[in-house]
């Protein structure tokens, strides 16, 4: 008697089809995946366009820590030992097409299936590497070449394929919650690299590859910087700080 075979398992096409414990779902731009303090009961991989993670402390204040391109995971602490709630808000920068995964059948998917269990460990280990990058470029970049970085990944320079010429439309005060500066600061190194050549917008962002080049032969310092606003210097940081002024006498 014949034994039937266990079909073989298509990762690419459990994470691009709905089925058991997962479904496909789109956003519009702006709205949100999950929220901060939500029930962490799910994973979503991002299929199409482009998204954000942010985080708001107790004073309100919001900060920027992560984005979500095509063929990455968002929420993956659902998968924690003990399912809790939402650390973090995940929201669609651009119109985004999602596949939502159970905490269940992830689980389940990833104890029975080994090719799915490398494709999600191997996604974890860059995210971590990118975590640590990040680490890196705030503790000893400038903010000039953190933004310039930022640019750098979302026109996707250094993945495989041609990197994308204009990258998702995002504002400058999204920008500065990422480089961890000002808007101002933002406004200014933009203008900045749109008068050397290294990027182009109007209304959208163009990157182009001259970017890339000056940051890995770390040459932004060595380009005569602009004078700033007579209202503010520069420190050893990068980041803008208010002259004194004298204090007046009675």
């Amino acid at each position: 008697m014949d034994v039937l075979e266990k079909p073989r398992f298509d990762a690419e096409a459990f994470l691009a089809n709905a089925g058991l414990g997962r479904r496909v779902i789109q956003f519009a731009a702006k709205e949100a995946f999950f929220s901060q303090g939500d029930p962490a009961d799910a994973v979503f991989y991002l299929q199409q366009g482009r998204a954000k993670v942010t985080v708001v402390s107790s004073s309100g204040k919001e900060a920027t820590i992560a984005l979500v391109s095509p063929g990455e995971f968002v929420g993956e602490g659902a998968l924690a030992a003990t399912a809790g709630l939402r650390l973090s808000t995940a929201t669609a920068i651009t119109a985004c097409t999602a596949l939502k995964i159970g905490r269940d059948e992830m689980i389940r998917v990833m104890h029975e299936e080994s090719s799915f269990s490398e494709l999600f460990l191997k996604f974890l280990l860059e995210h971590s590497m990118r975590i640590q990058a990040d680490l890196v470029d705030q503790l000893f970049n400038s903010s000039e070449k953190r933004l310039a970085r930022i640019l750098l990944l979302m026109a996707e320079f250094g993945k495989p394929g041609e990197p994308e010429q204009y990258i998702p439309k995002i504002s400058q005060e999204t920008l500065a919650e990422m480089v961890g500066t000002t808007r101002s600061r933002v406004s200014f190194f933009m203008n900045r690299f749109r008068k050397l050549g290294f990027i182009e917008y109007s209304g959208r962002i163009k990157v182009h590859k001259s970017l890339l080049n000056a940051v890995l032969l770390d040459r932004l310092s060595e380009i005569h910087p602009e004078t700033l606003p007579s209202s503010a210097t520069v420190s050893s940081s990068g980041t803008a700080r208010a002259r004194s002024k004298p204090a007046r006498h009675a």
